[in-house]
This record gives structure tokens, C-alpha cells and sequence, in this order.
């Protein structure tokens, strides 16, 4: 099939790998993968280049080894350092990829598979977490699981035990919650309260770059330790720091 389907007479048209993509389907970088291995097919007709234009409504179906390799697809859980960074490393320090190992990782029960090389191939963070904080970090495989995380619309919520320095008055404590900018930007309502002196309980839906520091030191306050303790339904209860574990099949996020 080429691309002359971008005069379906539907309406709206985009490219097959984005439509794809906002359907939840798959990421597009995986849509590309099951074009290019013939498992993509528009109204029975295998799609030849994720380039192809297709009305919105289009019905895109999948061979059903596109659905074996994408339920293959692994999720990551890292009770991640302070010292690793999340992403690509950087000024000499280990990215979080680089540390995964058998040698670290957490096998609560004996028949848990081991790492493989295939584990870690298109392996990437689905958010954020600076190189001075620690706790839950998720590195997956899977686009859906990736835009779901982090995805422009995502409700997925985060939640941290933040130690800080200073004095939490009432007034920080309401423009914590809401009322704070960042780049000029209004930030989405958060939940914060103060669980003991000195020590704040937030649970945010976005993830800005250090946000929970800059929105700290808006109101006068240092952190001192942060730590990401829940990401959606998954927390990181009892895997230990600097150890990881694979994402359960009955787990969801």
C-alpha cells in the first residue's frame, strides 16, 4: 500500500505511525518497527511505509505476531540512586540503563526470568528523576506504557517524601499546592501537606525539570532529600535502593 491513501475522502488524514500512536496502539517509534515487519494492515491491505497517509477513522488491524512482540515488551521498575541520572549520562556520571544488571536486580520469587540482552535494547525512562533525588524510576520498552506516564495528557499521579530546610509557613504551604509558575508557565494543581517538621508529602501530575525543588525554593524553602515513592497504582514498597525489578503482568499503572 503507498501513500496515495492521503486522499481518502474521510476528511482529517495523518500518517498511519502517528495515528497509531494517539490511539494508544503502540509509540510511533514501535509503529515503524511493525510496518517495516508486514504486520500492519489498513482495511486487509499490509501498510508498506509508516509514511502512508490514512483517513482519522480508518480501521488499522494487527498481525498477531505485531501483538505477541508488543505484550514481549518489558517495564522496569529502579529504586534509582542519588548519582545516577535518569536519561543519557552525562558530565561523567552512569545513566540508569548502565547500572541495570543481574547483579541488582530484585527476584523475590525463583521463577522471575532473568535479564537478557533484549531486555535492554529501545529501553528508556518514562520521566524524570534529577540526579540529586532517589526512589522510583521506570525505564520501559513499551510506548503505550511510556505515553501514559508522560504523555501531554496523562492523569497519572507521583508521589514523594520531600525533606526540606526552612520555614513551612501557611502561606508556602498554599502556593505550594497552588498558585506556583514555572518558564513562565501556571503549574497544574498539587497535593501537598506537611507530614512532620521539615518533611512535605507531595503528589504532582506533571513532571517539569526539578520541579519540586524550583517550587520549593519559590517559597523559601531547601530540599534536602527527595524521594519518589509511587508512580500511579505501583509503589516502590519493598524493592531496595539501588536494586530493580521487572514491571509484574498483572500490574498496571
Amino acid at each position: 500500500m503507498n501513500s496515495s491513501r492521503d486522499t481518502h475522502q474521510d476528511g482529517e488524514s495523518m500518517r498511519i505511525a502517528k495515528l497509531m500512536a494517539r490511539r494508544g496502539m503502540c509509540s510511533r517509534r514501535e509503529a515503524e518497527k511493525l510496518i517495516a515487519e508486514g504486520w500492519v494492515f489498513l482495511d486487509g491491505e499490509k501498510v508498506e511505509t509508516p509514511a502512508t497517509r490514512v483517513a482519522v477513522h480508518s480501521e488499522i488491524t494487527l498481525d498477531p505476531k505485531a501483538k505477541k512482540w508488543l505484550n514481549e515488551a518489558v517495564t522496569i521498575l529502579f529504586n534509582k540512586p542519588v548519582g545516577i541520572v535518569s536519561g543519557q549520562a552525562e558530565d561523567g556520571y552512569t545513566a540508569a540503563i548502565e547500572v541495570l544488571s543481574r547483579e541488582n536486580h530484585f527476584r523475590p520469587r525463583p521463577d522471575i526470568p532473568l535479564l537478557q540482552p533484549c531486555h535492554l535494547q529501545g529501553l528508556a525512562p518514562a520521566g524524570r528523576l534529577d540526579i540529586d533525588s532517589h526512589g522510583l524510576l521506570v525505564l520501559t520498552q513499551d510506548g503505550r506504557i511510556a505515553k501514559e506516564l508522560i504523555g501531554q495528557h496523562s492523569t497519572i499521579d507521583k508521589e514523594y517524601l520531600v525533606r526540606v530546610s526552612g520555614d513551612i509557613t501557611k502561606r508556602a504551604l498554599r502556593l505550594l499546592n497552588h498558585g506556583l509558575q514555572l518558564d513562565r508557565q501556571a503549574l497544574r494543581p498539587a497535593k501537598v501537606k506537611i507530614l512532620e517538621p521539615g518533611l512535605l508529602h507531595f503528589v504532582l501530575r506533571e513532571g517539569k525539570k526539578r520541579q519540586i525543588r524550583r517550587m520549593c525554593a519559590l517559597v523559601g524553602l531547601e530540599v534536602t532529600n527527595l524521594k519518589r515513592v509511587r508512580i500511579g497504582k505501583v509503589r516502590l514498597d519493598a524493592l531496595p535502593y539501588g536494586q530493580w525489578r521487572f514491571l509484574d503482568r498483572d500490574e498496571s499503572f
